[in-house]
């Protein structure tokens, strides 16, 4: 099982729940392509991934690559709020640094409560 993930938009923000793993940096790709997607559908700039149920086993370079991607939506998104694992820690903060140096504003928290109301600031 790659990645799985649900969609729903609601008070200005949409929440995406994702479970399963990331271990193709194409499925990663599409999913982030497919979010982005849905949020220029709903013409929603806030996102709340709760990735808590994904395991990322994307080696650092791989990450460094999505983080890369990631952030040619910084044009679109205001922010993006990431809710994950504990013990992806470090890949997790790695990916934040990255795509905040070149311009995508993501911020990772470790529940969903404290990522909403970051979210809630910008609307």
């Amino acid at each position: 099982m790659a990645i799985n993930y649900s969609v729903e938009y609601k008070e200005g923000i949409l929440h995406v729940i994702s479970k399963g793993f990331d271990e193709d940096v194409n499925d990663v790709i599409n999913y982030l392509n497919n979010i982005a997607q849905k949020a220029l559908e709903y013409k929603s700039r806030l996102i709340l991934c709760d990735e808590r149920e994904l395991e990322y086993r994307l080696t650092t370079i791989d990450t460094f690559q999505i983080a890369s991607y990631a952030s040619k939506f910084s044009k679109y998104l205001v922010k993006i709020a990431i809710v994950f694992n504990e013990k992806f820690y470090d890949d997790i903060k790695f990916y934040q640094t990255v795509t905040n140096n070149r311009g995508l504003q993501v911020q990772v928290f470790n529940n969903v409560q404290d990522a909403e109301k970051w979210l809630k600031l910008s609307l």
